[in-house]
């Protein structure tokens, strides 16, 4: 039996549309009895698949819930061979601050799976939607970007697994989200993510990166709104005619010796976007002194040939902030 503290206030299982929040009981001394509410949303249309779609995980990435916010309001039950649960706002107390990380525990959700019902309030979220509504899903969406901090070329996120068929599943809904570039993600990757947690749950998975910034890019929602309908229409949950997903370009971390990382405080003179191409040597950009205004800049240079698949967002860079995140093409 499911030992989850948290309590949903909605049937996720009969027909309709309904909308409510799954409660998380965690008294502190702003809401000593009170709860914090958890928004979702479920759709139920004939019998067929169910498709769990997430954003909100980090709480000041906004392309995601306005995405799925837009989701909910547009698809009705008589659309559907299939059901959707829908969570725009995982994390929502660091979605409500407008913040990275819960403001309830200091805790990074997608560094928290998969969860523990006794934990903090992240460990409890996070275990929820592992022990409950994942195990609900025949596929599962995740709505990322760059927050505050940084921007991200758009890209789906797909898990190696040594499972074929889930692997392959994977592809495939990355195929038909349509980003122009597919992360790989092995090594590298976070086994504490919900990448991850789909992965030992043998649940089909990709995540997504949109943009970036802090705020809400009306291209990245789009592209996010018309890649999620065209996954579930690949799902046969939805029957909707969608444009073509373009063709997308595989690429992987092969080393984080790969990315800049800021060698020196100062003004980030960046040369370079996102999603950019870039070449062994190229120039990156220059780090310019504030304390010193007659200082030599000071050069940085990509080390390899690779796609810039994110960016810092800051002017003003420490020592050891991260300049570019790059990948490199690959084949599968």
């Amino acid at each position: 039996m499911t030992k989850t503290r948290i309590e949903v206030n909605i049937c996720l299982q009969s027909p309709g549309k309904r909308t409510g929040d799954a409660l998380l009981r965690w008294s502190d001394d702003a809401r000593p009895l009170g709860v914090y509410p958890v928004p979702i949303a479920c759709i139920v249309g004939r019998s067929g698949a169910t498709a769990l779609l997430i954003a909100g995980v980090h709480g000041d990435e906004f392309e995601g819930p306005v995405a799925l916010s837009q989701l909910i309001d547009e698809i009705n039950p008589e659309q559907l061979e299939g059901r959707l649960i829908i969570v725009p706002a995982l994390n929502s107390p660091a979605v409500l601050a407008s913040q990275r990380t819960s403001p309830l525990d200091g805790r990074n959700m997608n560094r928290a799976f998969p969860g523990d019902p006794d934990g903090g309030p992240t460990d409890m979220i996070a275990d929820f939607l592992v022990s409950v509504l994942l195990r609900e899903a025949d596929l599962a969406i995740d709505l990322h970007a760059g927050g505050k901090a940084s921007v991200f070329a758009t890209s789906a996120l797909v898990t190696r697994s040594n499972n074929q068929d889930l692997m392959q599943a994977n592809l495939d809904l990355a195929a038909a989200f349509g980003a122009p570039l597919t992360w790989l993600l092995g090594g590298f990757n976070d086994t504490r993510s919900l990448n991850s947690a789909a992965l030992n749950a043998g649940v089909p998975m990709i995540a997504a990166e949109l943009g970036g910034g802090g705020g809400t890019d009306p291209i990245e929602v789009s592209q996010a709104v018309i890649g999620v309908k065209r996954c579930l229409a690949h799902a046969g949950i939805i029957k909707q005619t969608l444009p073509t997903a373009p063709r997308s370009i595989f690429v992987e971390t092969r080393s984080i010796a790969d990315n800049i990382y800021a060698p020196v405080s100062g003004l980030f003179d960046r040369q370079f976007k996102a999603g950019d191409q870039v070449e062994n040597g190229q120039l990156a950009g220059y780090i310019r002194s504030l304390d010193k205004l007659d200082d030599v800049p000071v050069p940085l240079h990509f080390s390899t040939k690779g796609y810039v698949l994110a960016h810092g967002n800051r002017g003003h860079v420490m020592r050891g902030d991260m300049l570019a995140m790059v990948v490199c093409e690959t084949h599968m």
